[in-house]
């Protein structure tokens, strides 16, 4: 049985995002393939909590060969997105000077249904534990109301530049 919605994604207004691609890499230091988040729709600096969303092209890198015929966007891609929401939300509540907040690991990842071209996946980060040293989200993915991914994800930070 799934874990209850952190947020109803049905209460998501994607009309105006807060922060499109060019700003998040503002933050973020994927590109290119590597780019997860298509837009960030939600920041609530006093809960802890950040959406945003990766609409799935048919030009994804991953969809050749995941798996022809009927593609499905990778697991580890979405796990990735989480991620890089909640890398975010750690620049943006200014939790390090320089750097970013690195994939430190996992916990209770679940898939409980598809990603495929043309879906939007709504991502939804919940910090439990923000500190410089480590960061903790619960997160969870949804492609309209199905949640589809659940997951805990261990932010570690790694600087770019001496400190």
């Amino acid at each position: 049985m799934p874990p209850a919605a952190l947020i109803d994604p049905s209460t998501i207004d994607f009309s105006r995002p807060l922060v499109d691609r060019e700003g998040i890499r503002l933050y973020n230091p994927q590109r290119y393939e590597m780019e997860q988040l298509t837009a960030i729709v939600s920041i609530d600096v006093e809960n802890h909590l950040i959406v945003g969303f990766k609409d799935v092209r048919a030009d994804e890198f991953w969809v050749r060969g995941h798996m022809p015929d009927y593609p499905l966007m990778p697991g580890v891609l979405i796990c990735e997105a989480a991620a890089q929401l909640s890398s975010y939300y750690s620049k943006h509540v200014n939790l390090i000077d320089n750097g970013f907040i690195g994939f430190g690991g996992m916990e209770d990842v679940r898939f409980r249904g598809q990603v495929r071209i043309g879906d939007r996946l709504i991502i939804v980060a919940k910090a439990t534990r923000v500190h410089r040293r480590q960061t903790i989200f619960d997160t969870q993915g949804f492609v309209g109301s199905n949640m589809v991914f659940q997951g805990r994800i261990i932010g570690v930070p790694i600087q770019t530049t001496p400190s």
